[in-house]
């Protein structure tokens, strides 16, 4: 094992450090969260999990857009099979230490090839998309800025990444060809084959200092950006998985209830309960905040949603509500959502020392735009890994109503109206049925 390879350790040792650092620092984040069981019908989650986060089943609903990110999505999970190579040959110094495979390794090569090929050109097109094209979706005022930036970020990292390995491959031919010590013959190139006039002429000295060059430009660009995922959107790529396993399986549209509320009703219809009677579970429901006012009184689910938001917009552009004009935004919801845990996460490491009085209510999110929800669930059936902007906003007005009494004028008189009438209209039970007097 020469330097080269035991600085190679070092930086792998460091890549995976920071990165579990980073995974742990979500983990705790998500976990501020209410407690919420998803664990039941796993057989149900399974199958969700494995037609929606790996069948890619809702993104086709855009055939051209998820064409392309099926590729870069396929291209992702089977290219980092010759990570591990890479990997393995970085620390023991070896040279494709899989060859021994043979016909089936040639195979293997080629097939990364190409699609290393397919995926750059998927992510240029991908740029011209968000940049030239202009969609939108994606030039809204909730994705300028760091939004922006960082999903060009992505496609760019992504690029320079399949670039350097298609050249690194070239190198690594034109070194076999040459009968380079410790190139042995092997793999299939018929991607990186077209690219060796770029190292014609060229004595093997300088070949291999292009070949080393591309090889630590990729390998250590993997690690940057395994370590760029949990500061990014593109974290769905691993949080797709636990979130579609995790999302809520009850029909759309069905409204949670308060357990602590659920226990009054049955006792007020119960005549013979006693309602003086407190038990440990009632005694953790008063410490319970009726609905959400931030980020700690909602669910661990709702949390991971947060931070899965791949910020493509498809929940937005369904919104009918903002399809007329109102100022709510499903994506908005869970960026602010998970901007906003961020910040309460960076004051419990101390990152942050001056005094937060924010909370995700009115420091992050707006009432006019809770309240513009029809409640519809077009968001959450637009969205490609299930997320549930809807429940998020569903809890905040429950808070609005239940701990502040401000729901809208309308509401307030519908529940009055049901206070006192026992229903939403605003005259007696006696006199409902006085309409069929008229005929």
């Amino acid at each position: 094992m020469g330097i080269s390879n035991l600085i190679f350790a070092l930086c792998l040792i460091l890549a995976i450090f920071f990165f579990r650092r980073n995974v742990l620092k979500i983990k705790r984040n998500v976990f501020l969260g209410r407690d919420v069981n998803r664990s039941d019908q796993p057989s149900v989650r399974w199958k969700t999990m494995i037609r929606v986060a790996l069948g890619q089943s809702k993104m086709m609903v855009k055939p051209i857009a998820g064409f392309l990110h099926l590729i870069v999505y396929v291209g992702f999970v089977i290219i980092n099979i010759e990570v591990l190579e890479i990997i393995i040959d970085g620390i023991f110094g070896t040279h494709r230490i899989f060859s021994f495979m043979g016909g089936f390794y040639d195979f293997l090569i080629a097939s990364f090839e190409i699609l290393a090929l397919l995926v750059l050109l998927a992510c240029l097109l991908f740029f011209i998309r968000r940049n030239g094209i202009q969609l939108k979706r994606f030039v809204m005022k909730e994705v300028a800025g760091w939004p922006k930036t960082d999903a060009n970020l992505i496609l760019i990292f992504e690029v320079l990444l399949m670039g350097a390995f298609l050249m690194m491959q070239s190198a690594d031919l034109t070194l076999q060809k040459l009968g380079a010590a410790h190139y042995t013959e092997a793999g299939s190139f018929p991607v990186s084959s077209s690219l060796l006039f770029v190292f014609e002429g060229m004595s093997e000295t300088t070949v291999y200092a292009y070949e080393r060059f591309f090889w630590w430009f990729h390998i250590l660009g993997i690690l940057a950006f395994l370590n760029y995922l949990p500061y990014s959107k593109h974290l769905h790529i691993v949080l797709a998985f636990p979130n579609t396993y995790h999302s809520n399986l009850k029909p759309k549209g069905a409204f949670t209830n308060m357990e602590s509320v659920t226990q009054e009703v049955k006792l007020m219809m119960d005549p013979e309960a006693d309602p003086y009677a407190v038990s440990d579970t009632d005694v953790a429901d008063e410490m319970q905040r009726f609905g959400a006012k931030d980020v700690t009184d909602l669910s661990w689910v709702q949390l991971m949603n947060a931070y899965s938001c791949t910020e493509c917009g498809r929940c937005t552009s369904e919104c009918p509500a903002h399809q007329t004009g109102k100022i709510l935004s499903p994506r908005k919801i869970m960026m602010d959502t998970r901007d906003r845990l961020e910040a309460y996460g960076d004051r419990l490491d101390g990152i942050k020392t001056e005094v937060d009085d924010q909370t995700l209510l009115d420091g992050y999110i707006t009432r006019e735009e809770l309240w513009a929800c029809t409640t519809c669930n077009a968001c959450t059936d637009a969205c490609p890994i299930n997320i549930d902007p809807l429940s998020i906003i569903l809890d905040m007005r429950r808070y609005m109503v239940m701990e502040e009494s401000a729901a809208p004028n309308e509401l307030n008189m519908m529940f009055t109206n049901v206070e006192n009438n026992g229903a939403p209209w605003q005259f007696p039970a006696a006199d409902r049925l006085k309409w069929r007097d008229e005929f």
